[in-house]
């Protein structure tokens, strides 16, 4: 993307670029928050600083539609719109997601040459004790691979929850499979996006509740991820609402 646990942070990276997830409900269900970040990081790359990233979802026997953003608290930080309709049955999930980002052309531009909207279909399963998941680009701005054709660029991702001391902790192994300059932006050359196979998101989050009176509390995370492929390494803390 451009140089992001919800989606990027242990309750979202999991926000938009995660797929919905729950058992299917007999009636229609919403929610609405918003997670504060110290740092925007998404699948092993640096994509902002301090940040607001607000959430809006609404669902119904597995379908699910959700909206998700981002803005930094810097002029020149990322913002983001991001857009998923999904489907989930069990432990199977498939979703798309319409990314668009500022700083090119306008939200409503979607020509094939002329337009910051990225379209991204995602499919995976969620074991338990094991979560695997693939995602591609199928539409939109997309990267190059080695030969400078449309890479379809595509990350892939197995996440593992367990429970530690009293806190809820996740692991994450994330990867390109194949070559792309889409993903694993860098300012060293020899390190800039995936000339093939790259391990690229390498993390470890916990999660617990934070007591402030006897009858309220606030959600907080904290994330470390390294990148091997950019040698990037990143800690996120960040408090949901």
């Amino acid at each position: 993307m451009k140089k992001s646990f919800r989606k990027t942070t242990f309750l979202s990276a999991l926000a938009i670029a995660v797929p919905a997830m729950g058992m299917a409900q007999d009636k229609v269900e919403a929610s609405v928050g918003a997670d504060f970040v110290s740092g925007y990081i998404w699948r092993g790359q640096d994509l902002g600083g301090v940040s607001i990233q607000p959430t809006l979802s609404v669902s119904y026997k597995g379908f699910s539609l959700s909206a998700w953003g981002t803005a930094g608290i810097e002029k020149e930080d990322t913002k983001e719109i991001d857009l998923t309709l999904g489907y989930t049955t069990g432990g199977f999930s498939i979703s798309v997601t319409d990314y668009w980002f500022n700083g090119g052309p306008g939200y409503f531009h979607y020509g094939s040459h002329n337009t910051n909207h990225t379209f991204e279909a995602q499919i995976g399963y969620d074991f338990g004790p094991l979560a695997l998941n693939w995602y591609t680009n199928f539409a939109g701005t997309d990267g190059v691979n080695n030969e400078g054709d449309r890479a379809y660029s595509s990350y892939i991702s197995a996440t593992v929850p367990f429970t530690l001391a009293g806190l809820e902790w996740t692991a994450e192994i994330g990867a390109t499979p194949w070559a792309t300059d889409f993903y694993n932006y860098s300012e060293d050359p020899v390190c800039n996006g995936s000339n093939g196979f790259a391990v690229c998101d390498i993390s470890l989050g916990a999660a617990k509740e934070i007591r402030i009176t006897d009858s309220f509390s606030v959600p907080a995370f904290a994330k470390v991820t390294v990148n091997p492929r950019t040698e990037g390494a990143y800690f996120v803390f960040g408090l949901s609402f």
